[in-house]
């Protein structure tokens, strides 16, 4: 039996609740485009991300440490993976689209730079005079400008609700950039449900990382309230701590989170009269949240991580190497554009020498921009 894209979204109109997004009431692609005989819109946005060379990247682009620190730390691939599980576990106890909210989350991270926050930082720094840099506004440009896949026009032509999940994409670290995606109204739920999935993986994987490389020592963890239930409930506490006792601590942690937020969240749903899409669009700001005593405790959590993960002195150092990698790298391509391939070279002019090298970068892995390094300024290193 083959079931056919109409049978989908028949399937999706009986399935989602009346505030989930359903493919066929999309607002369609920027260009035209025939529909797929057996996939839904979202489903081609998700299959379409997937084969980008953005996202094949991502494998070898860092979350904390950098790709030669080890094999067995988060990348901003492995990321994008947990977000996008826990976005379809969230999705899928809401009533919303599961094919939408991961197409979102496979997305949001395509425009980071290689090595992470601090090579966000330091390009942001580098092209100050030139427009700054935010990799929520270069995933956008990937999917929209700077994969070039078809003939009749640049970008992946995705669905208006995938673009604008990538343009609302809302976390601490995330800066909204709404522009033409209708700034008044509130993102659609999967779009919402991403961000808190984004939240809530960074944090736990990051624990889960520092934990693993010693830098986060058990005994510390006492200063946290989820510890300290977890011991309540588990009796796994420092004193036993082995990596066992950590899988088993990380994924009650992310068990927590879900749970928490699927039930306020719902809550918050029912309150409201949230009784379709455009009702929910009119709240003009999202809705998802945590209680407040899990929103309290998350943010322990987080401070606690800024203080004693991010600014330990050896993710300072690996940050503090990288940042110089980037600034070099571009004050050469800058001073002398003939140092870059051709078909770069020729996507420049007079206007734009600054934003396409900052395309160029934002786009190496961590290994092909230390490489690059190395190519640039080693003598001994083949060109």
């Amino acid at each position: 039996m083959l079931i056919n894209r109409e049978e989908l979204e028949a399937q999706e109109a009986a399935r989602l609740a009346p505030y989930g997004m359903k493919s066929r009431d999309s607002r369609g692609r920027k260009y035209p485009d025939p529909e797929h005989p057996y996939r839904t819109a979202f489903q081609r946005d998700r299959d379409r991300i997937i084969h980008t060379t953005a996202f094949r990247r991502l494998e070898y682009k860092t979350q904390v440490f950098v790709i030669t620190e080890g094999d067995y730390y988060r990348t901003r691939l492995t990321h994008t993976v947990e977000v996008a599980q826990i976005a379809r576990t969230f999705a899928r106890a809401l009533g919303a689209n599961e094919d939408l909210a991961e197409a979102i989350c496979l997305a949001h991270d395509l425009g980071h730079t290689p090595f992470g926050h601090s090579g966000e930082h330091k390009m942001n720094e580098l092209m100050k005079d030139f427009g700054g840099f935010n990799h929520q506004v270069q995933s956008l440009r990937i999917i929209e400008e700077l994969e070039d896949r078809f003939e009749d026009y640049r970008g992946l032509n995705l669905t208006y609700e995938m673009r604008e999940g990538i343009a609302k994409h809302e976390t601490e670290y995330d800066v909204v950039n709404p522009s033409v995606y209708n700034p008044n109204e509130a993102a659609t739920l999967e779009a919402q449900l991403g961000s808190i999935a984004d939240e809530t993986a960074y944090s736990s994987a990051d624990l889960d990382d520092g934990l693993r490389a010693h830098i986060l020592d058990p005994h510390d963890l006492n200063q946290l309230e989820l510890w300290e239930d977890w011991c309540g409930i588990s009796g796994d506490c420092e004193d036993r701590f082995n990596d066992v006792v950590r899988h088993r601590f990380i994924r009650w942690l992310v068990n927590q989170m879900v749970s928490d937020f699927v039930t306020t969240t719902e809550r918050k749903l029912r309150e409201l009269n949230i009784d379709s899409v455009q009702t929910l669009r009119a709240v003009g700001k999202p809705i998802v949240a945590f209680s407040a005593e899990m929103e309290r405790k998350h943010r322990v959590l987080k401070d606690f991580l800024m203080e004693n993960f991010y600014r330990h002195y050896r993710v300072s150092r690996m940050a503090a190497k990288a940042e110089r990698v980037l600034e070099e790298i571009f004050t050469a391509y800058l001073k002398n554009p003939r140092l870059l391939p051709k078909n770069v070279q020729a996507r420049m002019d007079d206007g734009n020498r600054a934003r396409v090298i900052c395309d160029y970068i934002a786009g190496m892995t961590d290994r092909f921009a230390l490489q690059e390094y190395q190519r640039l300024f080693d003598p001994g290193t083949q060109v």
